[in-house]
């Protein structure tokens, strides 16, 4: 088994993120993957996320 790469991460995250994961890729992520990476990445698109809303929001309010 190899690791997966930065990318399939990303896709991983952001699958779980919006909620459309699907149960083999969360075995997969569980059994393959490293826990850090996936924690880290978390952050990241979490932070992201944050971080544009809080844009959209003052773009709106002005």
């Amino acid at each position: 088994m190899s690791k997966p790469t930065i990318f399939q991460v990303a896709k991983s995250v952001l699958s779980a993120f919006v909620g459309v994961q699907s149960d083999a890729n969360r075995q997969k992520d569980f059994t393959q993957g490293s826990l850090k990476l996936y924690i880290i990445a978390g952050i990241i698109f979490t932070a992201a996320f944050v971080v544009s809303l809080i844009f959209v929001v003052s773009s709106i309010v002005g």
